[in-house]
């Protein structure tokens, strides 16, 4: 009877430690395949996947789920509003997805909305449809339903007080007198802790006024040196999402070399 009841024991014992790591080995591929989009090759059968997601409860998975960084681009919608300076974060937005291969096609809580992963990390990629001054109504309602951290939303945005095609991240702040993030801090309860990506768009010449120089298009050489700022900025995302948002911030908020000798 001892051995009986030993062998039953351990058969148990093992039955419970393949489940558990088809499980876990179930959550992963569900998650990629299914949660955010980049589909991997499964060796694993699908029978036992099966067994497995019926052995375990939906709260522990739940449970277990990394959360995504958010990050909000903002700008106007529609053709006129294209490649204007009030723009830009949607042009980074648009930036990131094409180099990290995500599709930012949905329509969810009034935005254009793309979910994918860099590297291993799960992040969304989001547009607000509601015109610049009613950000906060999406925003707002994308943290809420998916219940993103405030310290992993990440809002870009376009900035008159930066030189042009200059970067700056910050972990928190006021809204600076932009009208997106005013909405956006609005809708988030007053709460101004969640970080931001800044891009320069320079001072309007004397004779223009600020509204009418953040809706004027880039020019042809304006166009190309922003491009670089892209690609800084696709860098600065990578490096927040794998690495925290610290090395992030010294990354983008460290002088280069050019400017430092133009300072």
């Amino acid at each position: 009877m001892r051995i009986l009841t030993s062998v039953l024991a351990s058969s148990s014992a093992l039955l419970s430690g393949v489940v558990g790591s088809a499980s876990a080995a179930c959550a992963r591929l569900a998650f990629s395949r299914v949660s955010y989009g980049r589909a991997y090759p499964s060796s694993m059968p699908a029978a036992a996947c099966k067994a497995a997601a019926s052995s375990s409860a939906a709260a522990d998975a739940d449970a277990g789920a990394q959360k995504p960084w958010l990050f909000v681009g903002l700008g106007n919608p529609g053709r006129m509003y294209k490649g204007t300076r009030h723009n830009v974060g949607f042009e980074m937005i648009d930036a990131i997805a094409e180099a990290e291969r995500i599709s930012v096609s949905s329509k969810q809580f009034k935005a254009i909305v793309g979910k994918g992963l860099i590297g291993d990390v799960p992040v969304m990629l989001a547009k607000p449809q509601t015109f610049m001054n009613a950000s906060g109504e999406s925003v707002g309602q994308l943290v809420a339903y998916f219940k993103i951290p405030l310290n992993q939303l990440v809002v870009i945005y376009d900035d008159l007080d930066l030189p042009f095609a200059k970067l700056r991240v910050l972990p928190k702040g006021g809204h600076g007198g932009h009208n997106g993030m005013r909405s956006i801090i609005d809708h988030l309860k007053q709460s101004r802790n969640f970080p931001r990506l800044r891009i320069g768009i320079g001072r309007p010449p004397e004779e223009m006024g600020a509204i009418s120089f953040v809706l004027r298009s880039f020019s042809k050489q304006e166009k190309e040196e922003l491009e670089m700022t892209f690609q800084r900025g696709l860098q600065a995302v990578r490096i927040m999402v794998r690495e925290g948002f610290n090395k992030s911030a010294t990354f983008v908020n460290t002088p280069q070399p050019l400017e430092m000798l133009n300072r």
